[in-house]
């Protein structure tokens, strides 16, 4: 088969290079949780965020919605009208919130409610992703660092116990 390329890798990498590190992923986890595991320990959510990050579909839609952003950052993108759209985040523009979906989607109707949640909340990196507009492009960023978090605090709820996930 070749080389297997490391997209889980190349993923974070590409989430840290648009400033969010794994630990503010780990804090809206954390959000997410404290009220029904108030046990949950930083090491337990930082395994299961990394469960979630080597599932394929999460990779491509990382890679699909980060490189859309970075790609209107850089004015590359054929279309204009787009380029504008992603880079003022246009409040009508829903493409986003589906490629979020999409995770959630893999991980059951609790990350759905949780996405909704924290979208709707915007508290943390995800607030900071949401209102700064003049630095880079974060439209699909926020949606997509939301999302991880809310299928990771998924994958705990439905764990039996939150320290054996």
């Amino acid at each position: 088969m070749g080389n297997k390329t490391n997209y889980c890798d190349k993923c974070i990498d590409l989430i840290v290079s648009r400033g969010v590190s794994l630990d503010e992923i780990c804090d809206c986890v954390m959000l997410l949780q404290e009220k029904y595991n108030p046990g949950i320990t930083r090491k337990t959510v930082d395994e299961v965020i990394m469960s979630v990050l080597n599932k394929r579909e999460v990779q491509n839609a990382i890679l699909t919605g980060i490189c859309l952003d970075i790609a209107a950052d850089k004015n590359v993108l054929e279309s204009k009208d787009l380029t504008e759209i992603l880079v003022n985040d246009n409040s009508l523009y829903g493409v986003d919130e589906v490629l979020a979906y999409g995770i959630c989607n893999l991980y059951g109707s609790i990350a759905l409610t949780n996405y909704g949640y924290i979208d709707r909340l915007k508290p943390l990196v995800i607030g900071r992703l949401n209102e700064d507009h003049n630095s880079q492009c974060n439209t699909f960023l926020d949606d997509i660092i939301g999302a991880i978090a809310a299928a990771a605090a998924s994958k705990i709820a439905h764990s039996d116990d939150g320290d054996k996930v």
